[in-house]
């Protein structure tokens, strides 16, 4: 999005992209993927204000790590000046190092520094407080996210409509896709066990989506006609991300879960908001009368277009540089 608005930018990742998302510049570092680092990652759901290690083995982890990727970071920052730059963007809130040694060296040079929180980063691990006292903005693009952090901007996600071709198969029954990158956050299971229980009345097709790479999911994406993306999954919170936008944009109406305070939030809804309560007569009503969703479908396109543009983002990410002095 900066780079489309003349901007020189560049995106830093540190960990190895299993869904082969665009890269920039890459550390290619692993990130743990079995079930016991999954069931760490998820014990660790609950409201703080502030990180900290849980524990000693997780303290003692993380300078061990800070410790061993050292080397290879301060390679990629030298390489790539990363220096050179005046606004920093961390994203989830995270510096390089545990110990936020980057982000302090920043600071001594007079950068800016930004903190942009996706996902569940504060609800399961907080904010950093030293970088935290570094940031001269904060940013998040999720609802809930307002009422952990007392000083931060919601922002619509970034995403380039542009790319995407709009597209709403005519087909004689409803196919529906589900899509989840975490099934606890989605509410995958209870999701699935109202499936099976309307196949015992209803035609229709279901697609589970798990894991899947990019491109593959996106052609699998335009062959449906309903997508249901996040019911009963409180855990992660309720809403939408960018699953659901690329959706909107395709064309597929989205089934979502929202609070009542997020509802009111968000201007000219377009989702088909839902809880895992009226799930099965939501879809069936759907499934009986397939001619709703046309209207559904090109609403939810002109939303992205007005809301979720790389247009409309940055004109407000730029009004916020302006008004925190970035």
């Amino acid at each position: 999005m900066q780079a489309q608005a003349g901007h020189t930018t560049r995106l830093v990742t540190m960990f190895e992209n299993t869904l082969e998302f665009e890269e920039d510049i890459t550390l290619n570092f692993k990130l743990p993927v079995n079930k016991t680092a999954k069931l760490w990652r998820d014990s660790k759901i609950k409201s703080l204000k502030y990180y900290e290690p849980k524990n000693f083995l997780e303290s003692t982890f993380f300078k061990l790590r800070d410790f061993k990727n050292r080397s290879k970071i301060t390679a990629l920052i030298d390489k790539h000046k990363l220096y050179d730059f005046d606004v920093y963007h961390f994203d989830g809130g995270m510096d390089f190092f545990r110990d936020l040694r980057f982000a302090k060296e920043l600071k001594r040079r007079n950068k800016k520094i930004v903190c942009c929180y996706f996902g569940s980063d504060l609800r399961s691990r907080g904010v950093f407080k030293e970088l935290d006292e570094m940031s001269n903005l904060n940013l998040t693009v999720e609802f809930d996210h307002l009422q952990l952090h007392n000083n931060i901007h919601y922002l619509f996600f970034p995403f380039d409509v542009k790319k995407v071709e709009y597209i709403f198969p005519e087909r004689k029954k409803v196919r529906i896709i589900h899509s989840p990158t975490n099934r606890l956050f989605k509410g995958t299971d209870k999701i699935l066990k109202v499936i099976d229980d309307i196949k015992k009345t209803h035609e229709f097709e279901f697609i589970l989506a798990e894991n899947v790479r990019r491109d593959k999911l996106l052609d699998m994406k335009k062959t449906c006609n309903l997508s249901i993306d996040q019911v009963g999954g409180e855990l992660g919170g309720s809403g939408y991300g960018k699953n659901s936008i690329e959706n909107l944009a395709i064309g597929i109406p989205t089934i979502t879960e929202f609070s009542e305070e997020y509802l009111k939030f968000l201007p000219e809804n377009p989702f088909i908001s839902c809880g895992i309560g009226n799930l099965k007569s939501t879809v069936i009503k759907y499934i009986e009368n397939i001619d709703l969703l046309k209207g559904v479908s090109l609403n939810g396109r002109k939303w992205v277009e007005k809301y979720h543009s790389y247009e409309s983002v940055n004109a407000k990410l730029e009004q916020l540089y302006l008004e925190n002095n970035i």
